[in-house]
């Protein structure tokens, strides 16, 4: 069983005003959309004057736009699903930044069977595995919608590596996840891992984190605390 025995980390919690305080997911997305809408709104305003009414009619906000306001949805909905099926047995903490970085965690969630590392995708379309390698040489790679996303996958590292330095002392399994919310796949589909982080959807994301593991009930406590204070809701 793993226990929490990072005293320095846990004196810091002690000294901290913030404890367990957490918010709501999908802060840190919902304001970069309003930062980029406002933007380009004064923009329009600027240079069309009196036009910019019609102006803003009759377009749109560009899609690199539009998707922070759909990957924030997409993190709120996947917090609501973790809170409601999970209940007691794991402490959820959302939108964590990462002190240094302008980078954020969508979800952290520390359970018995450890602590996962969740990022959020609300993505449509297909979830494949493809194997692209020849004859000889395997290259398993993943595909969202007939495109390769492989490289999202190495994009959880730096947050596995923030989480694993916020522990310290600490030891406990870290488990990177990004989880589709709104995509699709095969009737017989299971998670599978894609280097080194696991590929899944809400209701098979709660099966894995509910199973029951090393992490004892103390130590979830601490451990939660430990990284609240190290790395603080974006909005603190």
């Amino acid at each position: 069983m793993f226990s929490a025995s990072g005293a320095n980390c846990l004196g810091r919690n002690q000294e901290s005003e913030h404890s367990l305080t957490d918010g709501p997911a999908g802060d840190s997305a919902r304001h970069e959309y309003e930062k980029r809408r406002n933007a380009r709104e004064t923009r329009i305003d600027t240079k069309w004057g009196g036009l910019a009414g019609v102006v803003k009619f009759f377009s749109d906000d560009p899609h690199s736009t539009k998707a922070w306001a759909k990957g924030s949805d997409g993190e709120r909905r996947l917090a609501a699903h973790l809170a409601e099926s999970l209940e007691d047995r794991a402490v959820l903490l959302h939108d964590r930044k990462v002190p240094g970085t302008k980078g954020n965690i969508d979800h952290l969630v520390i359970a018995s069977s450890g602590v996962w590392v969740v990022d959020a995708k609300n993505y449509k379309g297909k979830v494949e595995r493809r194997d692209v390698g020849g004859l000889f040489k395997s290259d398993q790679r993943l595909y969202i919608a007939g495109r390769d996303r492989t490289k999202i996958a190495a994009g959880l590292s730096w947050q596995v590596d923030a989480v694993r330095q916020a522990l310290s002392e600490i030891e406990a399994p870290i488990r990177p996840v990004i989880c589709f919310i709104a995509a699709d796949w095969d009737l017989f589909a299971k998670p599978f891992e894609q280097n080194g982080v696991l590929i899944t959807w809400p209701q098979k994301l709660v099966e894995q984190i509910a199973t029951p593991g090393p992490v004892t009930a103390e130590a979830i406590t601490q451990i939660a605390e430990c990284l609240a204070n190290t790395l603080p809701h974006w909005s603190l």
